[in-house]
């Protein structure tokens, strides 16, 4: 049979392994690690879910190799923790059994120990060991490694990869990158030692060549070894690509896939997890240049999901494997989608960063369009309904897109009532922002899944007691969202003012100088757009700060692209909005007018609670969820419809 993407799909062999296709699962950190580090009774199916979707190799991470100098909360693997070993070994099966290769990551985070605590302020009571003595940018000592505790942490490596063989693991992977140790030892910016450790681009490889080799000698050959490593760290006193290469070429004969990511945690974080505002695949480069200098298979990963660029990667002989972690959340099916050609249902990733903001908020996983995320435990497949139901949602937005789409695979007749001509809710305005577009795409990707499940869709017809009452609605979803927050200013209705939810539809008439009014998220991505695009933005805040409403993985990336293109004026609040501009009372009284030949209203969102209280009679079952019942975000919607769908 013919594949659509054939390259993608080609299996490949490492050691004495063979991976069924190129689509690995990068290492992404469990959902639930005990008190004493060991795999929680979620953690299995978390890694499960990508199995199942066809990933060829999924990495659990992080597996610390020696916590006496890493006290970081994250996994250990030893025989004297009762329970410890079982529940690696429950880990493994749970991924070999769908046919993926189970690999795990050994990993020291080094002079970055309890990264990942909820507990800040105990990260700072902790030793902090690394090459060199030196102190953080935040102000935290670190501790020069001595040579016998090297040795006891290479030694550990060994036995650790030794633990995960015995518990069922085919593959190990080495992190050597992203300013964890190894990377620090190979980094001329933190390795100063003038040892043989330090020094001679020789004496800065030996750790590495040492903590592979002792992981070799553990495993035997044949065994794969997966090296993680940063092709360049993207910071001044760091390696470019230059020295990524050499890195490569070194430590190729000790492992068997060259696995190449970019950046260092405290200085480039987002260099290595893109985020929405960088191309995709913006990393690739730094692979593509490896590989040709090198004779072992090479893996790349940054922001990959789109089944086309990912097939040239591999066509062209950029990669030899794609690795990918976010969109494996967002969409585990996408590996088993891209074989069978079903490339038009993937949920690509929004790169909203609610992963990553949530493990450091709450110690746990979530993902904004996948419900099931850290929750796997509770079910990763949908029950059938005991009693088929007539179920009416009224509102096509993610909320109610995602209710219908679960009622109608549980088995019930589903109708969805969207007074609008098109579905999608508020993510049909994101078409107008570049680096926002997968959200529109979301709601086609939704409504697609929608028409496949047998939802029966009424476009332009809005939901009333009527029709309900006529559909002999046993249940009733309402999802009709909300409206956009317009405060009482004086020209707020003139011509020179666009609504932010309106304008993709006006975006043709904006022109010269603007004012944002309103620093929420909403505000704060509009203007950062029209900036991109050209113009001279203002952003006027009436607050102190920006974007309250931003979770705090993507808010430090979006304050910086607002920095690079916006002014900002805080405590400033709109009085009256005139051809020529607005003018604002600022935090002291006095009144100054802010130029603008176009205004974008960003103040915004309130539940729709008028639409909810005329039709909360027509249905003894009633559910209220999205943004009507409480303006929240796409997690939220994502999640209230999925489990509202559950109920009936």
């Amino acid at each position: 049979m013919m594949r659509k993407y054939p390259h993608l799909c080609e299996p490949i062999k490492l050691g004495n392994v063979i991976f069924r296709n190129r689509m690995f699962s990068a290492p992404m950190g469990g959902t639930d690690i005990t008190a004493d580090c060991s795999v929680g009774p979620r953690t299995p199916g978390f890694y499960e879910l990508r199995a199942a979707g066809g990933a060829a190799s999924v990495t659990a991470s992080e597996l610390v190799v020696h916590p006496q100098t890493d006290s970081s909360h994250m996994f250990h693997i030893d025989l004297k923790t009762p329970g410890n070993l079982a529940g690696w070994t429950f880990l493994a099966d749970a991924i070999t059994r769908h046919g993926a290769v189970a690999s795990v990551e050994l990993s020291h985070s080094g002079q970055y120990a309890g990264t990942y605590l909820i507990d800040k302020d105990r990260k700072k009571e902790l030793t902090q060991f690394g090459p060199s003595d030196w102190v953080r940018p935040d102000g935290i000592p670190v501790k020069a490694l001595t040579v016998e505790q090297i040795d006891d942490i290479v030694r550990s490596y060994g036995e650790s990869a030794a633990l995960a063989k015995r518990a069922g693991f085919q593959m190990v992977m080495v992190h050597a990158g992203h300013g964890w140790l190894i990377n620090q030892f190979l980094s001329p910016a933190f390795n100063h030692r003038d040892d043989e450790y330090g020094g001679s681009f020789a004496n800065r490889l030996r750790f590495a060549r040492r903590v592979l080799q002792s992981v070799r000698d553990n495993v035997g050959e044949g065994f794969p070894i997966e090296l993680r490593m940063s092709g360049a760290e993207f910071f001044d006193g760091g390696y470019d690509i230059n020295g990524g290469v050499a890195i490569a070429q070194g430590l190729e004969d000790l492992v068997d896939l060259i696995h190449v990511s970019a950046g260092s945690y405290q200085f480039g974080f987002f260099r290595t997890h893109l985020p929405m505002f960088a191309p995709h695949g913006d990393n690739v480069w730094l692979a593509a240049e490896i590989k040709k200098h090198v004779s072992k298979p090479v893996a790349t990963i940054g922001a990959l999901n789109d089944p086309a660029q990912m097939e040239d990667i591999i066509a062209s002989g950029k990669a030899d494997v794609v690795e990918m972690a976010r969109a494996l959340l967002a969409d585990p099916e996408l590996p088993n989608k891209i074989i069978a050609g079903r490339d038009d249902e993937i949920v690509h990733c929004l790169r909203c960063f609610t992963c990553m903001a949530e493990r450091p908020a709450t110690g746990t996983r979530r993902c904004a369009v996948n419900p099931l995320i850290g929750r796997e435990v509770e079910g990763i497949h949908l029950i059938p309904a005991a009693q088929k139901k007539q179920v009416v949602v009224a509102g096509g937005g993610v909320a109610g897109l995602e209710a219908a789409i679960t009622a109608a695979k549980r088995g019930h007749n589903v109708t969805l009532l969207e007074k609008k001509d098109v579905l999608g809710g508020i993510l049909v305005s994101e078409q107008a922002l570049s680096f926002k577009y997968e959200m529109y795409q979301l709601g086609l990707t939704l409504e697609r899944q929608a028409r496949l499940a047998g939802v029966d869709i009424w476009l332009g017809t809005e939901a009333t007691p009527e029709i309900i009452e006529s559909l002999d609605a046993d249940a009733l979803i309402i999802a009709v969202g909300s409206r956009p927050v317009v405060p009482p200013v004086e020209g707020i209705d003139g011509e020179n003012v666009i609504i932010v939810n309106d304008y993709y539809l006006k975006k043709d008439i904006v022109s010269g100088t603007v004012v944002v009014l309103g620093g929420g998220l909403a505000g704060c991505e509009c203007a950062v757009h029209l900036g991109m695009e050209g113009h001279n933005v203002t952003i006027v805040e009436m607050r102190n700060q920006l974007a309250p409403d931003c979770n705090i993985r993507h808010r430090p990336v979006l304050m910086e692209m607002v920095d690079r293109y916006t002014s900002v004026l805080l405590n400033h609040t709109a009085l009256r909005i005139c051809p020529d501009g607005v003018v604002c009372c600022t935090a002291t009284g006095e009144e100054i007018t802010v130029p603008a030949q176009t205004v974008i209203c960003a103040a915004g969102q309130k539940p729709d609670r008028s639409a909810v209280d005329a039709l909360r009679p027509s249905a003894l079952w009633v559910r209220e969820i999205g943004d009507c019942a409480r303006v929240g975000n796409i997690t939220a919607a994502v999640y209230q419809g999925y489990h509202a769908a559950l109920d009936i």
